[in-house]
């Protein structure tokens, strides 16, 4: 396991002015030079190494302190596992090590106006031209896309759906800052332009028509993987605040955690976290067997520990009460940030309507 102990204290200490300002270059340095950035690839590759259960405590210690920083993790994860899997030796050989140092950043550029939850109504082009290809679309909700160097970008050709990496240097490359959302305010968001921006060919990562189902499908089970397991670091980490808050604090003579009602709060959060770790841990295991249940435990284990990092933080404002509203209250960071973790990598629904087809599934074979 890699030593993350700087990282969570200056998280600690900083993380409310991140949420505002965005996480700083010399923070994600710092998850370099420790060894975050795709912690789970190989030592050949320059990586930490990581099976999948290391993977998930990793994420769920950085969620436990500050979404941001999980969501380094993820989205640079989500990057490096893809060309880990589907690039050819010569584009492992040239990428992963730059991922793994840190020396690149990179962000995953899918998302555009009406592609988000259906990935394959994506516009963005590209068009051959020579040796080269033309890459003209714009992405939006780029995570930490105004930082990255390089983006995995989805995008259509005559052959199909395609992925390819894209420096942000290139001539017609425009990365404009995108507001703040609801929560994961401090993953400096961006919109990202591509106007016939020029690639070589090689930089398409698997042949056209596996952009969507191979390269960008290894990258969101990566990054679902770890946001559930930083789901269940985050339910924990306000169960904690929100124990400790009753426990210290006193109304009308009455301690608060004496109240039954308070209690009964605490011990169906405590519960509903411990299953949404243990479906993270089952995921885990699938992962490292190879199974072919991994993809659907996954799905299952974000589906479950987004919904519990949404209803414990809730519950935890509602314990800590005004204390839980102030602007730089982590359990109000929290709870922001648990919803918007109901929406990435796969909304609640979507994953539903999923699990469901698994359960047909399994009833007919």
């Amino acid at each position: 396991m890699i030593e993350v102990d700087e990282l969570v204290r200056a998280a600690d200490r900083d993380a409310a002015h991140w949420d505002r300002d965005g996480l700083p270059d010399e923070v994600i340095a710092l998850a370099a030079k420790h060894g975050v950035l795709a912690a789970d690839r190989a030592v050949r590759s320059g990586g930490a190494g990581l099976d999948a259960r290391e993977l998930g405590d990793l994420a769920a210690t950085l969620g436990r302190v500050c979404s941001g920083l999980r969501s380094l993790l993820t989205v640079h994860g989500m990057v490096a596992a893809a060309v880990d899997r589907w690039g050819s030796a010569a584009q492992r050989a040239t990428w992963l090590p730059r991922l793994t140092s840190g020396d690149v950043i990179a962000a995953l550029a899918a998302t555009e106006a009406g592609a988000g939850t259906e990935l394959s109504a994506v516009t963005t082009t590209f068009e051959t031209e020579g040796a080269d290809v033309l890459v003209s679309g714009t992405k939006l909700w780029v995570t930490f896309g105004q930082r990255a160097d390089v983006y995995l970008v989805l995008g259509r050709a005559p052959g199909g759906l395609c992925a390819a990496l894209v420096d942000r240097d290139r001539p017609g490359v425009e990365v404009d800052p995108a507001q703040s959302g609801l929560g994961l305010r401090g993953t400096r968001l961006a919109t990202v332009r591509f106007d016939r921006v020029r690639i070589p060919a090689a930089r398409l990562i698997a042949p056209p028509g596996f952009g969507l189902s191979h390269v960008i499908g290894t990258a969101l089970d990566h990054g679902r993987y770890t946001v559930a397991w930083g789901g269940v670091g985050l339910a924990r980490a306000c169960l904690d605040d929100a124990a400790a808050h009753a426990a210290g604090r006193t109304q009308g003579g009455t301690v608060l955690a004496d109240h039954q009602l308070i209690r009964a709060t605490l011990g169906r959060s405590w519960a509903e976290v411990e299953g949404a770790q243990a479906l993270c841990e089952r995921a885990a295991a699938a992962r490292t067997a190879k199974s072919p249940d991994a993809l659907i435990a996954t799905i299952a284990a974000k589906y479950a520990a987004a919904g519990v990092a949404a209803a414990v933080s809730e519950r935890a404002v509602q314990v800590l009460g005004a204390a839980g509203c102030l602007p730089d209250s982590r359990i109000g960071r929290f709870y922001r940030d648990a919803k918007v973790m109901q929406i990435i990598e796969g909304a609640q629904e979507v994953a539903e309507v999923t699990m469901g087809e698994h359960v047909v599934r399994g009833t007919r074979a």
